[in-house]
């Protein structure tokens, strides 16, 4: 095992499939997304993640709902977001939220904070999106607080106050969920990571790599600056995008329609273009080994890689084969080739078990030694 985590993350979008014109019902793409999560366990992926959205095409509105359904249906794999939106939902309602999840999925559950792409989601909520930053930093801190004290007097600027707030359900183990901020392009997120020692995730799917070996730089040299360790033993998770086929150019004339149409990034560059700019990967399960190693040329060594499958209309009984094509011809490679020459100071990707580890050594290094007579 090499310390690192592999899997998918879905964005939950329903498009119409571009070669057929037939596009699944919100039922149909929710279900379809249950089997996608199942199928990842199945071949030996650790982490099925699920954004949050609030807006049609897109159909995860209600994360934890989904994660708590999939955590009945799977026994291993972890369950996480890809995002919880921190800005406009209610601190204490992720709290609960994820605690809950905790308790349900036996600690198979950590959580990825972000501010979302929609700027029209904040006036739904009742909030400002020129407040975005503030109430990212002020209700991660109350979030923070709420985790871990058993009694929160709270108050800020932008939320009524707390007096003699109790969390219930507390934490599993008293751990709180490990949390990733999750960003594309903002450095204060990287800060806010580093700032607590939090795991950072660079999305990673519609930027150049000199964006994202900036922004990964700055979150390691920040959270060695916190006093957390040294800048390789921060904690950093990657997204990636690929679609194969066993003869790369099968792959990119199958995906070409699908990549041309996408309500993300259809009608603009090339399919070419596209993959030579960022690190979206159409070719063979050889080709997405290649360019996934090369991540580590300029974000070091990481914790956990996330891949897009299943977007843009792409036909379920396809997105099973890429995860066949994923987990039995590329994690293998990736996880042999990724342990080799990985820096001793680069942490395991952290589980609850992991954190409970942790925690009781410290508390066993911390306890008062009898004096010896």
């Amino acid at each position: 095992m090499t310390g690192m985590q592999f899997g998918i993350f879905t964005v939950g979008d329903v498009t119409p499939d571009p070669t057929t014109g037939g596009a699944p019902t919100e039922a149909e793409r929710i279900q379809a997304t249950v089997t996608i999560a199942r199928k990842a366990e199945e071949v030996g992926l650790d982490v099925f993640a699920t954004g949050e959205h609030h807006n049609p095409p897109f159909v995860p509105s209600s994360p934890t709902t989904l994660l708590g359904y999939i955590a009945a249906r799977t026994e291993r794999i972890i369950l996480s977001t890809s995002t919880t939106l921190i800005t406009t939902n209610d601190p204490v309602k992720i709290a609960e939220d994820f605690s809950v999840l905790q308790h349900l999925s036996g600690g198979r559950t950590d959580v990825m904070l972000g501010r979302g792409n929609t700027g029209p989601v904040y006036p739904w909520f009742g909030q400002d999106i020129r407040q975005a930053i503030p109430l990212t930093v002020e209700h991660y801190g109350l979030l923070r607080r709420l985790w871990r004290e058993e009694v929160v007097d709270w108050e800020g600027k932008l939320r009524s106050p707390l007096q003699g707030f109790t969390l219930a359900p507390r934490p599993l183990d008293g751990i709180p969920p490990f949390v990733w901020h999750g960003s594309i392009r903002t450095p204060e997120i990287a800060e806010l990571a580093a700032f607590y020692g939090d795991g950072f995730f660079a999305n990673h799917i519609f930027w150049p790599a000199s964006h994202t070996r900036k922004m990964v730089e700055t979150y390691r040299q920040r959270f060695a600056h916190y006093g957390h360790g040294s800048p390789e033993s921060a904690v950093v998770g990657l997204g990636g995008q690929v679609f194969m086929r066993p003869n790369s150019q099968d792959a990119v004339r199958e995906f070409r329609p699908y990549f041309d149409n996408a309500p993300v990034y259809g009608h603009g560059p090339s399919l070419e273009e596209f993959s030579s700019l960022t690190p979206l990967t159409v070719g063979s399960p050889q080709q997405v080994i290649d360019r996934t190693l090369g991540f580590r040329e300029y974000a070091g060594d990481y914790q956990r890689q996330l891949f897009l499958l299943d977007h843009a209309g792409l036909p379920l009984k396809t997105v099973l084969e890429q995860l066949d094509l994923l987990g039995e011809e590329v994690v293998p490679i990736l996880r042999k080739e990724f342990a080799v020459g990985r820096s001793p100071e680069a942490p395991d990707a952290p589980t609850h078990q992991s954190l409970l580890r942790e925690r009781d050594r410290r508390a066993a290094a911390a306890k008062p030694r009898p004096a010896e007579g």
